[in-house]
């Protein structure tokens, strides 16, 4: 009984620290801003981070900084906190990160999201060659120039949010992209740059056409062609709501250990009253017992006296 009743304290105890562990691990926000993370020059934009449903209180972080602090709202399923900042500058453009907190506990930082202001400087032109209609399996070059000397240059692909491309140059770079294929047809617009969060106004597009070589299946975009996507809001809330399904899934489980637990601290109980109702069911018998023989030993003296 001893033993098996410590080693049901013993895994009540090692589900607590397992509760009290999964409780420490709070899933990571997801960042995102709208209406891009490329801002015209004083142009507002709102940075939305989302936690788990049960967040109470976000945090923005600004390079490294505490820049805003808002409680958050509920959209559905969703806890999300929107910031926002009416005119984008030089000063506020650079790198963001969001946290939450949880009961008494914070998050890990979000990833990062770079937010860029554009319309700073001169105009570039982008020009492509050999020209903006090729077929696939071809190389391509799209030349950005800037007439004012800058040192870095970027390049996007309209409509996908992408992380750009980015050479460094004085007044003209060369994007090489190549073999071609269909997926590269589309519009691109290039910046020039003196960092990587302050742009020039966007270059006039260009649109590349590419036509299919039904003689050859087996063409791929190289490295040079590689964008990494931000995630736009349907991929953020997405992603958002697997998150919030593990984290409901982890609250499940916490609920079912502590209920686990709950059950065993009961057992625990029962077997320790049981314990107790026996030990003083079996003294009481021996009470018991030790007053009979008495009560027949004094009959036996009483008995001999009376003969």
């Amino acid at each position: 009984m001893t033993s098996t009743l410590t080693a049901l304290l013993y895994l009540g105890l090692f589900l607590s620290q397992t509760v009290s562990t999964e409780k420490q691990n709070l899933s990571k926000p997801i960042i995102w801003a709208k209406p891009d993370f490329m801002i015209p020059k004083g142009k507002q934009v709102r940075i939305f981070c989302q936690g788990t449903p049960e967040a109470v209180k976000y945090q923005l972080y600004f390079e490294g900084h505490l820049f805003l602090q808002q409680s958050p709202k509920q959209h559905g399923r969703r806890n999300i906190a929107m910031f926002h900042i009416p005119a984008m500058t030089p000063l506020t453009a650079g790198q963001y990160k969001c946290i939450y907190r949880s009961k008494k506990l914070w998050s890990n930082p979000s990833d990062p999201l770079d937010l860029v202001v554009t319309e700073l400087y001169d105009t570039p032109t982008l020009s492509v060659h050999p020209g903006p209609e090729v077929t696939s399996g071809e190389n391509v070059s799209f030349y950005c120039r800037l007439g004012t000397a800058t040192n870095k240059f970027f390049l996007l692909k309209e409509g996908r949010s992408p992380h750009p491309q980015h050479r460094y140059g004085n007044t003209q770079v060369e994007f090489p992209i190549g073999p071609v294929t269909t997926a590269h047809r589309g519009t691109y617009r290039c910046f020039g740059s003196y960092n990587n969060h302050a742009w020039s106004f966007p270059s006039e597009p260009v649109k590349l056409q590419v036509t299919e070589d039904f003689g050859d299946t087996s063409l791929a975009p190289t490295e040079h062609t590689s964008f990494s996507d931000y995630w736009d809001l349907d991929l953020v809330t997405t992603e958002a709501e697997f998150q919030q399904d593990l984290a409901s899934w982890d609250h499940t489980a916490q609920n079912l250990l502590r209920i686990i637990l709950a059950f065993l601290v009961l057992v625990a109980l029962m077997c320790l009253l049981a314990e107790d109702w026996l030990w003083r069911k079996r003294a009481q018998e021996k009470a018991n017992g030790a007053s009979s023989q008495e009560c027949r030993r004094r009959f036996r003296t009483q008995r001999r006296l009376n003969e």
